[in-house]
């Protein structure tokens, strides 16, 4: 991965479309069909104690979305309810037109949500090819095409494809873990806290690759802890707080607001380190 050089605050290319604002900041997007929509999550784990308390938010075609807010603000528990892995007690979560409130996870990558863990997130007793061959399980006959496409995203993938994934570094294994979520063209890649854990440098080229995916296409809605550099890197931001929306708007904007900066941006910074 350190022979990647691009910059993750570079938004020169044509695949992010200027609308004023810094250099740092990735302009909105005109909105497309709605990919992914939840509505009033009401959701947690012990019956009767609420994670969620009306949770909104959408993901159109094209978007890079990034959910922030402190700890215990329910940010991965929202990933895990749209992901059925925890209890929904109202509201829905639809997927373009389908209602997919509380299925399971392996029903919804069939259907075109892929989804990367904060940790566990490969097999480590397998190669790097074994891993993206968990990724097509579902259709195994898919898996050449999507491999070939999977490893021109990744090169180093194709570097290490014999090589077991505990022999990877921090940065490999997510590249390995976001490069099996791919392997069934999902429609919506879910990340929950992709640059947990990784140096300053390898969390800067993991945003890079999500900005890479994101331009091929796939939507993104990206749980993450490093504020700052989240809004930075995204189309829309929320800010959710106590298991409510906080705050919504561009990256720019949040990033801008000065509401946001004083009740979360320098918590989280200082926090996290960023």
């Amino acid at each position: 991965m350190a022979d990647d050089t691009s910059d993750p605050s570079d938004t020169s290319d044509t695949a992010w479309t200027r609308e004023g604002g810094t250099p740092s900041t990735p302009a909105t997007l005109t909105s497309g069909p709605t990919v992914l929509d939840a509505r009033e999550l009401i959701a947690g784990y012990i019956p009767e104690v609420n994670i969620l308390n009306g949770c909104n938010l959408s993901v159109h075609a094209g978007e890079f979305v990034g959910i922030i807010g402190p700890n215990g603000a329910g940010k991965s528990t929202l990933l895990k309810a749209i992901l059925g892995q925890c209890a929904i007690r109202s509201g829905t979560v639809h997927l373009g037109d389908a209602d997919i409130t509380g299925r399971q996870a392996h029903e919804l990558v069939a259907l075109g949500v892929g989804y990367v863990p904060q940790v566990r997130n490969v097999f480590p007793s397998l190669t790097v090819k074994e891993n993206l061959e968990m990724g097509c399980y579902l259709a195994p006959k898919r898996f050449p095409q999507r491999y070939e496409y999977v490893t021109s995203l990744f090169p180093r993938l194709l570097e290490r494809a014999a090589q077991r994934a505990d022999a990877l570094s921090g940065g490999e294994r997510q590249m390995v873990a976001m490069g099996r979520a791919l392997m069934m063209e999902p429609k919506v890649l879910l990340l929950d806290e992709p640059s947990a854990g990784l140096s300053p440098v390898l969390q800067d080229e993991v945003f890079v690759r999500c900005r890479t995916i994101n331009q091929e296409g796939v939507a993104i809605l990206m749980v993450e802890q490093n504020a700052r550099r989240c809004l930075q890197v995204v189309h829309r931001g929320y800010v959710l707080d106590q298991g409510q929306n906080a705050y919504t708007g561009t990256g720019r904007d949040l990033l801008g607001d000065p509401n946001v900066i004083e009740l979360y941006l320098g918590t989280l910074a200082r926090a996290t380190g960023g």
